[in-house]
């Protein structure tokens, strides 16, 4: 089979992290027999500084046309000074919106071998963890009315919170179809005491749950689940949340599994196409060094395999090639301990290609 897969390397350690990731897939297609031909397109602080745009109409185009894309990180402090419209963020924003993302997949899994590099006691990682945030994308206070104003203590600046019906709706059955193929629960946070968008998202969520009677589905406002996820990660399945509630918690929960360089995401829609990127940035101090860890963007390229080309066989290779690497006592430079010697970027892609 063949698939069309576009590629952004992006800023900084992207196009490091990316290419090993593009050197398993292509090992992968030749074990599996599978083509696999990968699209290079810009965008973030490398398109703007040849196109003075950091999404040009051409990589969009490129994206629409493929099966799925392969995206490293974006931005850096050379363009930390540029307008809100031209920064390299306005990238990745910009095509989920374009492509219709609107589902974010971040699973956030203690493997095994890494429970000494988790900042948390062995008694409270018991037997680890494996939960999978899912954050609306597309909408709330990323995406709502911003600007200025005058008022009697100054200038004041605001950005507002909008969900609709449909949006809730829609993300929430993501949430509960993938629940049944988990552990049936679904913990939905929120902060319903306060805010009238989290009252509709409570109320939404609760008429959905009704389509799906074996699924266990709690509430939880947003201020309880930052500390619950510290104080007992194993009590979570799935979290279901909104677009800022989820990028704060799934960094918060990125952070209890040792290192952020190891774990993946996936943006979804409606459809199998997806954007499939590592949940790190684009690290600019370490870039170009070999060593930046390679395991988040590789682990992206297994849920590609998985989510968006169906290729479920080939993914699990990928996954447990990588706990194996680990198991091994293979480490960069975020999960060596204090005292081990450090592998970089190259070796580290190459353990892992030797396990599949």
């Amino acid at each position: 089979m063949e698939y069309n897969i576009a590629v952004i390397k992006g800023d900084g350690i992207g196009p490091e992290v990316v290419d090993s990731a593009i050197e398993i897939l292509k090992f992968i297609g030749d074990k599996y027999g599978h083509r696999f031909i990968f699209n290079e397109a810009l965008a973030g602080g490398a398109a703007y500084d040849k196109y003075k745009d950091p999404l040009p109409m051409e990589t969009i185009n490129i994206c629409k046309n493929s099966k799925a894309v392969l995206f490293g990180a974006v931005g850096g402090p050379k363009w930390d000074s540029l307008p809100r419209e031209k920064r390299p963020e306005k990238a990745i924003l910009g095509l989920r919106k374009e492509l219709g993302l609107y589902a974010n997949l971040r699973p956030g899994i203690l493997f095994e071998p890494l429970k000494d590099a988790s900042p948390l006691r062995l008694d409270i990682i018991k037997d680890g963890f494996d939960i999978l945030v899912i954050r609306e994308l597309t909408g709330g206070i990323y995406f709502g009315e911003k600007g200025f104003k005058d008022t009697d203590m100054g200038k004041a600046a605001y950005d507002i919170e909008i969900y609709s019906e449909k949006e809730v709706e829609r993300i929430a059955r993501i949430a509960f179809q993938l629940a049944m193929k988990r552990n049936k629960k679904i913990t939905s946070v929120d902060k319903s005491n306060v805010l009238e968008s989290s009252r509709l998202w409570r109320r939404i969520v609760d008429k959905v749950s009704k389509d799906y009677p074996d699924i266990h589905l709690d509430h939880m406002y947003v201020d309880n689940a930052s500390m619950q996820v510290i104080r007992d990660p194993s009590s979570f399945d799935i979290i279901l949340t909104s677009n800022m509630f989820g990028d704060i918690l799934s960094d918060e929960i990125s952070i209890l599994t040792g290192s952020i360089g190891i774990l993946p995401s996936a943006s979804l829609g409606k459809g199998n196409r997806g954007i499939y990127e590592p949940i790190h940035g684009s690290a600019p101090d370490i870039a170009g060094k070999n060593k930046a860890n390679p395991i988040a963007a590789i682990l992206s390229a297994a849920m590609m395999l998985d989510y968006s080309l169906g290729l479920k066989e080939e993914a699990l290779a990928i996954e447990n090639a990588v706990n194996k690497a680990l198991r091994e006592n293979y480490r960069t430079m975020d999960i060596a301990k204090k005292g081990e010697t450090a592998i970089g970027t190259k070796k580290m892609t190459n353990i892992i290609k030797g396990n599949i």
